[in-house]
């Protein structure tokens, strides 16, 4: 059997019931990489939740409150989320939804400070 040359990564195909996820900042894609890397099982577990009930308010994720509640993009005003990977953790995502789109626009790998 022929060896397939470049990257023999399969992408996990989404349902059409569940979000894609998308990064809106370059930070966000880097928190994210940093959070895979120190926290692998969390993280799968994170994109499962996102993927299937990110507007679910559960003890790990619910909308920010206050000047953190809602921001722009593209002229469009939408609801901030925060989700924690893991529960006693200190890592935060922010996160908005647009339509069946998960926008991760900011990852914290410690607490951020806006919200403490």
């Amino acid at each position: 059997m022929a060896s397939a040359k470049g990257d023999n990564l399969v992408p996990r195909p989404a349902k059409k019931t569940e979000y894609t996820i998308r990064f809106a900042t370059t930070q966000a894609r880097k928190g994210w990489n940093d959070l895979i890397a120190t926290r692998r099982n969390p993280m799968a577990e994170t994109w499962d939740f996102l993927t299937r009930t990110p507007l679910d308010v559960t003890p790990t994720n619910c909308p920010l409150k206050g000047e953190l509640a809602t921001l722009s993009r593209n002229g469009s005003t939408h609801q901030r989320w925060q989700h924690k990977p893991t529960a006693g953790g200190t890592a935060r995502i922010w996160f908005y939804v647009n339509e069946r789109s998960v926008y991760i626009e900011q990852v914290h790998t410690h607490h951020p400070h806006e919200t403490k």
